[in-house]
């Protein structure tokens, strides 16, 4: 059964069609071509592509003229590359087309990556800047140390006997002042 009878969430196709289409797997389609397009980009397709068109020639050149199977000017070679870039071209966009895709994912997770980044930026300055209102607003040390000389001084004052200008006069004072 095709993927289009067997899913329920999907409407039926009621037209009827006279010849069916073949069906196939995109996804593995596409991996298949992304892997040939990865081939023949290599240093290794280009060897022996090299090395097949030098022996196709050779023996068509070199060969007894009843062996020949392309004669000169090697329209058969000719066609065949033809055939395969043909083929190739589709191919490689597809894997390129595929390769897009991948990239537009990769790149929106980036930019949630970066917003969620940017979000969490945005909260720490603001945490920042409230702890430096908080800090603004705490004694600092130098600040209680001049308070404390000054209620030590304040009690340093207040520990001392008081002089009352009522009170007679010390003894030494009555007899240098008589």
């Amino acid at each position: 059964m095709s993927e289009r009878r067997i899913r329920l969430d999907t409407p039926r196709d009621t037209r009827r069609h006279l010849v069916r289409r073949p069906s196939y797997d995109a996804d593995a389609f596409g991996v298949f071509a992304e892997s040939f397009a990865r081939y023949m980009g290599t240093a290794r397709f280009l060897l022996w592509m090299t090395i097949f068109v030098l022996v196709w020639i050779a023996w068509n050149l070199l060969a007894p003229s009843d062996l020949r199977f392309d004669q000169w000017p090697f329209m058969l070679l000719t066609l065949m590359l033809s055939l395969q870039a043909s083929y190739a071209a589709p191919l490689i966009l597809l894997a390129q087309n595929r390769q897009e895709q991948r990239d537009k994912v990769v790149a929106e997770q980036d930019r949630q990556a970066n917003a969620r980044a940017h979000a969490d930026m945005e909260f720490l300055a603001r945490e920042v800047a409230s702890l430096r209102m908080a800090v603004g607003e705490v004694a600092t040390r130098d600040f209680l140390r001049s308070e404390l000389r000054g209620l030590l001084g304040d009690i340093e004052e207040l520990s001392r006997p008081q002089e009352d200008p009522a009170a007679e006069p010390a003894a030494g004072e009555r007899a240098s002042g008589s």
